[in-house]
């Protein structure tokens, strides 16, 4: 981070796809403003978007229109709209350039049949007590502190179908005692992968600092709710003349209430499950109760209780205070939560006069409102409890009353905020949703990271030490998800850059500055220098970035420099070129791949660019006609000028890779069964075997990767592979259930080595080199502990 800190001829078939992939774009795209077509702001969530299209697709389909010959090309208009705007990336890239930026991604080419957008699309959209994960929101969710049952399905399952109507029923009873959700796998693919989702529906618990729990049991409502139950922590007491006031005295010293069902003879006395829905409900805020008048009836006049009844005895409060204690009729749970949640003590008011004081050396998460209960709803009672074990305690301000206050921290509308325990100017607003486990995951989230909300007075506009500006708007969905990742990628660069958001809808001069035209615009700041970040939306991309700032993985080229590296290259070197224009949308969208894709190539072969804005004389003497223009410049070349052309219509780092490797000699080899007898099993090397199958798809999409690995082991592992289809028996005896099976077959001295070898299970060059390496390492240990015994 020093460095950073100093350094800061096509044939016919290739024409006639080109002719109808250019055609089908055409006739797919529109100039017309995706979020006006779907009839949606440019703030909707994912989940609006989907509603909004759904109901378009019910009345503009073809299949309810055969006699209009355009409605197809008007439905694949609002299908191409709804595609782009669904994924996080692509609807990044629209906001940026609109449809030039999206000329490599052909969404919305087909469409399902209207009964598809009836009965299967979205199937929990419209249930409020059922949540709807994505991506940007499940991680927050889950990790929230509270108890979440999740029902991973895909929208063509019949048996997702058959339980809907008892997940809603299961969602109705269960609301607000934990969080049900739902995640569309359809649209969700990536997220359902990385939770291990590999059937449908299935059904899974999570909860704080465990692993997750798949439910296996019956699928009736009953079913349901007796596993449900059992997640529920909080116990019911029964409360007699023995342990009554011992009881209530320890909760109150505790600054905690009691719930109480007094069940007499005459009334009715809420039910058992109602109590145990209730505890689970006001977990943290108050204990929950009940006493039998029938064998307590001395101690149920003593509370003046002569019929059945439930009250709240909020902390202090007494039957001699009128309306300290207050007394509910209601027997639904629901309700009588509500009445609680209305009669607790409010959070703590803090003021002008208290707040520099308060918030000097403790970690606060502060609600500001308008005189309004928007965001201090009696629902943020709860936070107290919440955030409890992390030690973050909760407060509130009114804007109205403190305005002073307010608009020295730029604070115009309701919003959230964690304040750091370093005094009133080291804070985060939350900007996600305004749900409570949205939230609590904020504030947990933000204390231990290191993001900071930027003003004109913290600006780093002079700052020696490197900052990241993240310049984004409140309404925009990508930025809203990039922010979560913005906190993890501060804490794992802490020392080495610095971390701060510029809201663009309060200081939009500040944004103006410099030349923010698109949200979000990510900018590392170093000293004089500085860079746009184009990656993706991760904190992984984001460590990338910094590293390529660092160590660059692609070369930028002038004439001068192209002629000596890439046209008198070795002929041991391969070069990969991009000619681009700053000004061209789908060259800045490659931008991110190209540097991907030279990282995973990285020593294997080289990449470079070409600015033909800087460079036009030098590019059209090359006959670049278009950007961007991808070539491939090989080794062992006749004629150093020769290249190969990329035509693909994905510009992806793992496509542009796949098809850079095609045109390297291998550096691995085919092993027949006497090849793999003899050399792998009786041989003097070690080795590394890719078994695999032709007709398997992910086969295919390793061998590249192996290729790359073999590359990298080059001189100390040999790399093979094993035709498992052509050679099945070698591969039933090595024990090959699953294609493509990476097997390790280190060399033993004069042992015979074991037909199945050392699985690897990784499938990333790089994590498997570094496994052989560490394997190496032991051998050579174990070596050499041999040889001193053998001395001994």
């Amino acid at each position: 981070m020093q460095r950073l800190q100093n350094h800061l001829r096509p044939a016919r078939r290739t024409l006639l796809f080109a002719f109808v992939a250019v055609w089908l774009f055409v006739a797919i795209s529109s100039d017309e403003d995706y979020y006006k077509l779907l009839g949606i702001s440019k703030e909707a969530s994912t989940r609006e978007i989907r509603q909004a299209f759904k109901k378009l697709a019910l009345t503009m389909h073809p299949d309810k229109n055969p006699n209009d010959e355009a409605a197809h090309d008007e439905f694949l208009k609002i299908n191409r709209a709804y595609e782009v705007l669904k994924d996080e990336d692509l609807r990044k890239k629209y906001d940026k350039y609109g449809e030039k930026g999206l000329q490599d991604e052909q969404q919305g080419g087909r469409y399902e049949s209207w009964n598809y957008y009836r009965y299967d699309f979205g199937i929990y959209d419209d249930d409020l007590e059922i949540i709807t994960l994505d991506r940007g929101d499940f991680d927050a969710a889950v990790n929230s502190g509270e108890v979440w049952f999740v029902n991973f399905y895909f929208p063509r399952c019949s048996h997702c179908h058959d339980l809907a109507p008892t997940w809603r029923e299961f969602a109705k009873e269960m609301d607000g005692v934990i969080r049900i959700g739902a995640v569309n796998c359809g649209d969700n693919g990536m997220l359902c992968r990385s939770k291990g989702i590999n059937s449908y529906p299935s059904l899974y618990v999570f909860r704080n600092g465990m692993n997750p729990e798949k439910y296996y049991g019956d699928r009736s409502k009953a079913s349901l709710m007796t596993f449900a139950m059992q997640l529920v922590q909080s116990k019911v007491e029964e409360l007699w003349q023995g342990n009554i006031f011992a009881e209530i005295d320890r909760a109150f010293a505790e600054r905690i209430g009691w719930l109480i069902t007094f069940c007499a003879d005459t009334g009715d006395c809420v039910e058992s499950q109602t109590r145990r829905k209730l505890a689970g409900m006001l977990d943290g805020l108050a204990h929950v109760g009940w006493m039998d008048c029938s064998k307590q009836a001395d101690l149920c006049d003593s509370f003046d209780v002569t019929t059945s009844t439930t009250a709240l005895f909020p902390p202090g409060s007494s039957l001699t205070q009128r309306g300290s204690v207050l007394f509910i009729q209601s027997l639904d749970a629901k309700e009588i939560y509500a009445q609680v949640l209305k009669h607790l003590p409010d959070l703590e008011m803090l003021t002008k006069e208290s707040f520099e004081d308060k918030l000097a050396h403790h970690r606060w998460l502060v609600s500001f409102s308008f005189g309004n209960d928007d965001l201090a709803s009696h629902e943020f009672k709860k936070l107290n409890a919440l955030l409890k074990d992390s030690h973050i305690q909760v407060g509130k301000v009114d804007c109205i009353s403190d305005s002073d206050l307010c608009t020295s921290l730029y604070i115009h509308k309701p919003c959230v905020a964690v304040f750091k325990g370093l005094g009133i100017h080291d804070y985060e607003i939350h900007h996600g949703k305004d749900a409570l486990y949205n939230i609590v995951a904020f504030a947990k989230e933000s204390v231990g990271a290191h993001v900071t909300t930027l003003r004109p007075e913290n600006f780093p506009s002079h700052e020696k030490e490197p900052w990241l500006v993240d310049f984004f708007a409140p309404w925009c969905p990508p930025c809203r998800a990039l922010l979560p990742e913005l906190r993890k990628a501060s804490i794992q660069l802490f020392g080495q850059l610095k971390f701060g958001t510029l809201d663009c809808t309060i200081h939009e001069g500040l944004c103006n500055m410099y030349n923010i035209h698109a949200y979000p615009t990510t900018v590392i700041f170093n000293k004089s220098s500085i860079h746009e970040y184009e990656g993706h939306h991760s904190a992984d991309g984001i460590l990338e970035f910094i590293e390529d700032l660092v160590n660059p993985v692609v070369v930028t080229l002038t004439t001068e420099s192209f002629q000596e590296l890439v046209t008198k290259r070795k002929s041991t070197d391969t070069w990969m070129v991009d000619f681009y224009a700053p000004w061209c949308g789908p060259c800045q969208a490659l931008l991110p791949e190209w540097k991907r894709m030279a990282r995973m190539l990285g020593g294997i072969i080289n990449a470079g660019t070409v600015d033909c804005q800087r460079h036009h004389s030098f590019c059209q003497s090359e006959n670049v006609r278009a950007y961007p223009e991808i070539r491939l410049f090989p080794q062992n070349a006749n004629r150093r000028d020769q290249y190969q052309t990329y035509n693909g219509w994905h510009r992806d780092a793992f496509s542009l890779k796949t098809w850079a490797l095609s045109f390297l000699p291998r550096a691995s080899v085919d092993l027949s069964p006497e090849d793999f007898t003899k050399q792998v099993l009786g041989g003097k090397d070690h080795w590394v075997l890719d078994f695999y199958a032709p007709w398997c798809g992910p086969c295919q999409n390793f061998a590249p990767e192996f290729e790359v690995l073999a590359g990298m082991m080059k001189g100390t592992v040999r790399a093979g592979k094993v035709d498992c289809q052509a050679h099945y028996q070698i591969c039933q005896n090595a024990g090959i259930k699953a294609y493509p099976t990476v097997r390790f077959y280190p060399r033993l001295g004069t042992r015979r080595r074991d037909q199945g070898g050392e699985h690897i299970n990784s499938r990333d060059a790089n994590v498997i080199a570094d496994i052989l390496r560490q394997r190496l390492q032991q051998l050579a240990t174990q070596g050499k502990s041999s040889t001193f015994k053998d001395e001994l």
